[in-house]
């Protein structure tokens, strides 16, 4: 079993550890706040900065929110870098730049280690049932060794190609989370305002082609107001601030991307910050003036 390095332990990296540990590992962890009673009682090392994560750990994963976190994790004071000697692996499942990522992934070889960039999806459910989805850039002997590790987070694995290929990949996968969101959004609030049963409707939509994990989870959460996060709604916000950015490097118009973080920017403005992404359903009520459910 190997000796693995964990920073961020938040909604999502917390049950990810707990999976490791339970895998065999040794683990060796690092937060913002305090590491969690729960995962010391199960053996985890609580380590005070992440050169001390890395001095102790072969392979090094970080699951923080965002690129200038990673950057800090990585790269500042007492950072991961200045733990490293050569031959270990630098594994970011964070969701940010895929250009950042790649310059992160020059640097961190030119310590003689390898980099994978390997974001994920599934959300906190994802991460609790340990079924992520993993998609991985880095290169193929690196992904190898540590693909049994992936293994224990997440059931659908891909490496699908180098440095920042991960992150594009996860771009495009928040882009259509976000899309889906909005039509599943629209439809049960229109539905609902024809004075149809929104339960029912999702529930007969369920039976066809309209049929997504999406309108199975966020409809439910939609329709029972359920909007305790999940993921919020600001990262979902910077991720598809990524999308667009990359899209005017690339010449590429992403029409309804930017329609649906124009909709996440009013869920923010209307304090909504911290709730779940799928409470873009909020704003197309505001839109409508109609509640789902509203009699």
């Amino acid at each position: 079993m190997a000796n693995i390095g964990f920073i961020g332990l938040g909604i999502m990296g917390r049950p990810m550890v707990g999976h490791l540990i339970a895998g065999g590992h040794k683990l060796f962890v690092n937060s913002r706040s305090a590491a969690p009673k729960e995962l010391l009682d199960q053996g985890a090392v609580a380590c005070a900065n992440g050169a001390e994560v890395a001095r102790n750990a072969e392979i090094i994963i970080t699951m923080v929110p965002d690129t200038p976190d990673v950057a800090k994790v990585l790269f500042g004071k007492d950072g991961v870098a200045e733990g490293l000697t050569a031959g270990k692996i630098v594994a970011d499942m964070s969701s940010i730049s895929p250009i950042e990522t790649k310059e992160f992934a020059k640097k961190i070889n030119a310590l003689g280690c390898d980099y994978l960039d390997a974001p994920v999806s599934g959300g906190d459910v994802g991460a609790k049932a340990g079924t992520l989805t993993i998609m991985v850039g880095g290169p193929e002997a690196a992904f190898e060794k540590v693909k049994p590790v992936f293994e224990l987070m997440g059931k659908n694995i891909t490496l699908v190609g180098g440095n920042g290929d991960g992150q594009t990949t996860k771009v495009a996968n928040q882009i259509i989370v976000a899309l889906t969101i909005e039509a599943v959004g629209e439809a049960l609030v229109f539905a609902s305002k024809a004075g149809a049963d929104p339960s029912r409707v999702r529930q007969a939509l369920m039976g066809g082609f309209a049929s997504s994990r999406i309108l199975e989870v966020h409809g439910e959460r939609m329709i029972k107001r359920n909007f305790a996060p999940g993921f919020r709604v600001a990262l979902h916000q910077k991720d598809l601030n990524l999308a667009l950015q990359g899209a005017r490097s690339l010449g590429v118009s992403l029409p309804n991307t930017a329609t649906c973080q124009e909709l996440y920017n009013a869920a923010v403005a209307a304090g909504g910050a911290a709730w779940d992404h799928s409470a873009m359903v909020r704003v197309l009520e505001k839109l409508a003036d109609f509640e789902i459910g509203q009699k």
